[in-house]
């Protein structure tokens, strides 16, 4: 779930930040096809490999073009949330 105080002024056009969470690393140099997202690896607590893909995107159709880059790098999508702050996930 995300949190309300985030989404309430979400717009199809508007600037947005996110984080993405993948199974398996990337290193730091792919960024820039990300479209300057930052990159974190690190691990599960059932050890494995995740890298968490974080900061503001443009537009619903940038967002949609880092996905398309994570897709073609055959990266499993495991979460993607609204916002960057860690602390406002809702379960």
């Amino acid at each position: 779930m995300i949190s309300l105080k985030h989404s309430a002024d979400l717009k199809f056009t508007s600037p947005a930040a996110y984080r993405i969470y993948v199974k398996g690393f990337l290193d730091e140099s792919w960024s820039e096809r990300l479209n300057g997202m930052t990159i974190l690896n690190m691990f599960s607590d059932e050890g494995l490999p995740i890298t968490k893909l974080y900061g503001q995107v443009c537009d619903q159709a940038e967002l949609l073009g880092v996905l398309n880059s994570i897709y073609e790098m055959h990266l499993p999508l495991m979460s993607l949330r609204l916002g960057l702050d860690d602390n406002d996930d809702t379960e």
